[in-house]
């Protein structure tokens, strides 16, 4: 088995990919030791035929397989596709579409939560896969026959995973399921990183406004240096710098000096010299402009419904055969028994069909749970004078 390594082999195989109902896609990276993934191959593949693709290759231009990512008469199916898309985001500057997320469509068709492709292989086509390549280095040059047959492996079962979710999604009327909770994968939003939102992301354990002015300047110093170098955040700074410094900032640069987990000589590079001046950016920033994070509210009890609540989703999900994580959560469910007019998802749409109505019945006193011979029983009960 030979990967594609030249442009004009993969323009060929793109035309013809063009006339496909669908392609299967998937990708091998790495991330270790970088800010951005670093692509290292492309499977694709339709019904009758199937390629790995070499990005890394000499010359190679993936213009041809952008055009078709692009192309909105062929659909493009992948598993748990989060990171392929952020990938093709990066490269391509825009998304492939449409999609349809094989991890996703089993979840609606009752495999359970989160199902990896792994399960989804061996439920769906009886074959095991070879994972004895899964965590090789897949930028080093030339590529294994094992590895290429694993990677292979992962794009030609998706072509009978896809046929198997998309023929119960037809039988279930349940298409339009997977396309609202597929939309959100094309957000451009999810994959653009916004550096002055970086430290929204840290644990903090106060809300002192000064701090959190500290906090979010050095959060942005480092992810704008993150993605200039192309290197992990954690290796530009840790967070524990970061809160360290924004807790107690240094009067002058050689201060970093002194604090653990800096680098020695660290005040001399251009680094230090910048973070410095970033810190005096976030010591000027008028009060009024500083970010707030509100108290959380004290969580109320949480209350004997949402127990029953929980096995009544449990129960109903089971007869739906769809997961039930995509109706509903425990904690939206806790909120919804402590504050009844709490807006939840499974009040909405085909959740409610499934799933809420019942729920409100339940709150109501109309619904009962009961056990028979070890099973749980759904009772409605019949108004008082009836």
């Amino acid at each position: 088995m030979q990967p594609i390594t030249t442009t004009e082999e993969l323009a060929s195989l793109c035309e013809r990919l063009k006339e496909a109902e669908f392609v299967t896609v998937d990708t091998e990276f790495l991330r270790d030791n970088t800010y951005y993934p670093k692509l290292c191959l492309v499977q694709v593949a339709d019904d009758n035929e199937a390629h790995c693709i070499d990005p890394l290759a000499d010359g190679m231009d993936l213009e041809p397989l952008f055009e078709l990512f692009r192309n909105e008469n062929v659909l493009k199916v992948m598993h748990a596709c989060r990171q392929d898309m952020e990938i093709f985001y990066l490269l391509m500057n825009e998304l492939p579409k449409p999609i349809f997320d094989t991890q996703i469509a089993a979840m609606v068709c009752g495999f359970g939560d989160s199902v990896g492709y792994e399960t989804l292989v061996t439920k769906i086509t009886k074959a095991q896969l070879d994972k004895s390549a899964r965590y090789t280095d897949w930028s080093k040059r030339p590529l294994s026959d094992s590895q290429l047959k694993y990677a292979i492996g992962d794009v030609t079962h998706l072509r009978r995973i896809y046929r198997r979710l998309q023929r119960e999604l037809d039988e279930t009327s349940r298409g339009s399921w997977v396309e609202e909770e597929t939309a959100p994968l094309l957000e451009y939003s999810l994959y653009h990183i916004v550096p002055s939102e970086a430290w929204k992301r840290l644990k903090v354990r106060t809300n002192k406004p000064r701090f959190l002015g500290l906090l979010k300047t050095l959060a942005t110093w480092r992810e704008l240096q993150a993605q200039e170098r192309d290197m992990p955040r954690n290796r530009i700074a840790k967070d524990e710098v970061l809160f360290e410094i924004a807790a107690h900032p240094p009067k002058d640069v050689e201060g970093f000096d002194k604090l653990r987990g800096v680098p020695k000589g660290f005040s001399r590079s251009r680094a230090g010299k910048a973070l410095f001046l970033a810190l005096q950016d976030g010591l000027e920033i008028p009060d009024e402009d500083l970010p707030q994070i509100e108290r959380s509210k004290p969580r109320p009890a949480t209350p004997p419904m949402a127990d029953l609540l929980k096995v009544l989703l449990k129960q109903k999900s089971q007869e739906a055969k769809v997961a039930a994580r995509m109706v509903a959560s425990a904690q939206e469910l806790e909120n919804w028994a402590a504050v009844p007019n709490t807006d939840i998802r499974a009040m909405h749409g085909w959740r409610y069909e499934i799933f809420g109505a019942d729920a409100e019945k339940l709150m109501k006193g109309d619904l009962a749970l009961t056990a028979r011979n070890g099973e749980i029983d759904i009772v409605e009960l019949e108004a008082e004078g009836e």
